[in-house]
Formats: structure tokens, sequence, C-alpha cells
């Protein structure tokens, strides 16, 4: 799974946005009738490398978005960039879904769906391919993204895990640095 520690939101230097994912109506069935109640699913980021998501509920939809902001902003991590992209591909998993996450030239673009758009855009990324594998649910992509970019891993962070020194390993060169 991840590697990445929690981050405290007030130590960030960047101000933190959200971005609302889903909101679902969900219903208890009770013995006097049904009772209604709203989900949120959002998504906070600083666009320099830190996000978190949250699953907020309440009986009214404004709470449930304040109630899923509270919880993002505790589980928010920090992510490996390489400019403007991610350090390599990796491929995320999370019950039926799974996302593919590809580094893309400068100028690309982000070129995603939904949930993993929210995602990318809120971490920072701004040339990223991805595709969604499997499930379209966005419960299953948000957290199958999470669990992606915390599978990425940069020059330094494997320097440090085989006990290297940092100036030792080769930086990543993407496809068309070495054709030109």
């Amino acid at each position: 799974m991840s590697h990445i520690d929690r981050i405290d939101p007030d130590s960030l230097e960047h101000e933190l946005q959200d971005t609302v994912v889903a909101i679902n109506r969900v219903t208890k069935v009770v013995k006097g009738g049904k009772n209604l109640g709203f989900n949120a699913l959002v998504v906070v980021g600083d666009r320099h490398g830190h996000a978190g998501y949250g699953l907020g509920k309440a009986k009214e939809v404004p709470l449930a978005i304040r109630k899923a902001v509270q919880v993002a902003r505790k589980d928010l991590r920090e992510f490996p960039m390489m400019g403007t992209t991610i350090p390599h591909h990796v491929i995320g998993k999370f019950g039926a879904g799974r996302v593919l996450l590809k580094p893309a030239s400068p100028g690309t673009g982000v070129i995603a769906g939904a949930a993993i758009r929210a995602v990318v855009e809120l971490a920072g990324y701004q040339d990223i391919l991805t595709k969604c594998l499997g499930s379209h649910n966005p419960h299953n992509m948000l957290k199958a993204t999470f669990d992606a970019l915390g599978q990425l891993r940069d020059g330094e962070m494997i320097a440090k895990m085989r006990g290297l020194n940092p100036d030792s390993v080769e930086p990543y060169q993407s496809y068309s640095d070495i054709n030109g």
C-alpha cells in the first residue's frame, strides 16, 4: 500500500483547495418510514504535491461536504513530482477498480476521468495520462488513484531505500529525452 505519512494541513505553505467528487442520497428504512441522508466524497489539495480525500455523511448536503473536507484535511499526503508529471508509470488498485497513471511530456495536460482528474489536478500534476480499468465507481477510482500515487518513488527515495548517495542515482529520463 502507501508508504506516505500523513501531513499536518497547517504546516503547508500553500492554501488548500477542495473539489466535490460525488454526492450520494441514501435512505435508511426504519419502523416509521424512511430516513433520508447524504454522503459526500471530497478531495483536497494544494496543487504542489499534497492531496487527501474524505467521506462525510449527514442529513443535509452542505453539512456532509463540510464533514468530508475536515476528514480530507486530516488525510493529507505528499506525492513525488517530476516537474509537472509523475516519475514513472504505476497501476493502483482498490476493490474492483484499477487506475493506470503514466507520465506525459510537457504540454500534454491532464487526460483523466472525473474522479481521477480531481485527485491529480489538486495534487499538482499538470501533464499526466490516466486510464480507468475495471470498476468506474467514483469511490473505487479515488482510492485506487491514491494507491497508485502512494506507490510513486523518485530518485532520492530509491537512493535512501538502497542506502546510496542520492547523487549516485541517475535521474529519470523520459522517452523523448533519450530519442531527441
